[in-house]
């Protein structure tokens, strides 16, 4: 698993993306757009460290990542509010290796992302709001995405 992250604006996110991936053992953590590079001030401060654990690189386009992630085999998932979304805890085992895309913290993955991914990944909301900060949205479907990919090997 990787994480794709588009022009999030919130180092403080970024940095607590980093931790989470570095618990789930990601292979790496693309940022993209205007998304703050892992080597922010403010970055660093709430990735603890993870900056340093985590490989990472930033791009300004975020069609130059998902190009390079095609190529190279991955299956691009949007964590996404969309029309037909998928359950990660029902990911096949022909879904890995996945690069999970984050989009903006007000406009999600960009409708040009969007259209590139496979399918979407979508957490159930119960309650009046619609959706999850994006840091913790990526720790909830980074954990189902793991627990699913060990029942499948």
């Amino acid at each position: 698993m990787c994480f794709v992250l588009e022009n999030i604006r919130s180092a403080f996110n970024v940095g607590s993306i980093l931790r989470t991936a570095d618990a789930l053992r990601a292979e790496h953590v693309h940022l993209a757009g205007f998304t703050p590079p892992g080597d922010h001030r403010s970055v660093n401060k709430s990735a603890l460290g993870a900056q340093d654990t985590v490989p990472w690189s930033h791009r300004e386009d975020v069609a130059e990542v998902l190009d390079r992630l095609e190529g190279e085999g991955w299956v691009l998932a949007a964590v996404e509010i969309t029309d037909a979304p998928r359950d990660a805890r029902m990911l096949r085992s022909d879904d890995f290796p996945i690069a999970l895309i984050l989009g903006n913290e007000v406009d999600g993955v960009s409708p040009q992302a969007l259209a590139r991914c496979r399918f979407a990944l979508e957490l159930p909301q119960y309650g009046a709001k619609h959706s999850l900060n994006v840091a913790v949205a990526a720790g909830v479907v980074g954990y189902d995405v793991t627990r699913r990919w060990t029942e499948l090997t």
